[in-house]
C-alpha cells in the first residue's frame, strides 16, 4: 500500500447514530463532510422540540442525526442518506433535515462525479495576460482540484477562500443566464497571500461549452458545502 493510499485507507466504525465509513487520518475527510452533532441530553428534552408533545412511555423520543435535537417518531420518521457524515445507511431525521440531505443527495448521485469526469478551461494565474487550456477536475478523494496542461497544479479545496462563478446573457428578471467561468482564490501553504486563478470555458466544441457550465454549475453547489462545513 503506497503512502497516498493508506493515508486514504477508510474504518468502520459505529456511533450512537450508526454505522459510519470514516477515513483513518482526519486529515483524510472530505473538505465537504460534517461531524456528527452532539446530542442534546434526555433529561434536557422532556418534550418534542418540534411539536411540544409531552414524552411519556408511549410517546417516545428520537434524535435526529444530522442536528442532535429531540423529536416525537411523528416529528422525526424519515430515514435519509447522510453521506456528508459517511453514514453506511439512511439515518433518521427530522423533517426540515431530512429535507436539506435530500437536496444534498443531488451532490453527492451527480455532480460529484461532474466535478470528478472534469472539464476544459483556458486558465489564467494571476495578473498573468497567458492562458493556458487545461483540464480541471476534483481528485477521487475530494481533497484537491487539480489542473492537468502543458504544466500542472494540485490546489488543496481547504485552501480555497473564495470562488466566483461568471455568467452571461443575465436578463433583468435574472433568466437564461449561462456560467462561462469563475475565478478562484486561493492560499498556498507556506503563504497568506492569496493566489488567484481565472477560468474560461472554451468556446470551440457547443459539446464543451455544455459540459463546461455543468462543472461550474457543480462547482457552485460544492462551493456552499464548503463554506458549510467550515462554518459548522
Amino acid at each position: 500500500m503506497s503512502g497516498c493510499e493508506a493515508r486514504d485507507a477508510k474504518k468502520l466504525v459505529r456511533s450512537p447514530s450508526g454505522l459510519r465509513m470514516v477515513p483513518e487520518h482526519r486529515s483524510a475527510r472530505s473538505p465537504f463532510g460534517l461531524d456528527e452533532p452532539p446530542w442534546v441530553p434526555d433529561k434536557e428534552c422532556p418534550r418534542c422540540m418540534q411539536c411540544d408533545t409531552k414524552f411519556d412511555f408511549i410517546t417516545r423520543k428520537h434524535h435526529c442525526r444530522r442536528c442532535g435535537k429531540c423529536f416525537c417518531d411523528k416529528c422525526c420518521s424519515k430515514k435519509v442518506p447522510l453521506p456528508r457524515m459517511c453514514f453506511v445507511d439512511p439515518v433518521r431525521q427530522c423533517a426540515e433535515c431530512a429535507l436539506i440531505s435530500q437536496k444534498e443527495a443531488e451532490f453527492y448521485d451527480k455532480q460529484l462525479k461532474v466535478l470528478m469526469n472534469g472539464a476544459t478551461f483556458f486558465v489564467t494565474l494571476g495578473t498573468s495576460d497567458k492562458s493556458e487550456l487545461m483540464v480541471c477536475r476534483l481528485s477521487n478523494n475530494q481533497r484537491y482540484l487539480v489542473l492537468d496542461g502543458d504544466s500542472h497544479y494540485e490546489i488543496e479545496i481547504i485552501q480555497i477562500s473564495t470562488v466566483q462563478i461568471l455568467t452571461e446573457g443575465f436578463t433583468p428578471g435574472g433568466g437564461n443566464t449561462r456560467a462561462i467561468g469563475m475565478i478562484l482564490q486561493y492560499k498556498v501553504p507556506g503563504s497568506e497571500e492569496l493566489t488567484q486563478m481565472k477560468f474560461t470555458a472554451s468556446e470551440d466544441l457547443s459539446c464543451n461549452k455544455k459540459l463546461s457550465a455543468s462543472w461550474l454549475a457543480a462547482m457552485h453547489k460544492a462551493t456552499k458545502l464548503l463554506y458549510e462545513s467550515r462554518d459548522q
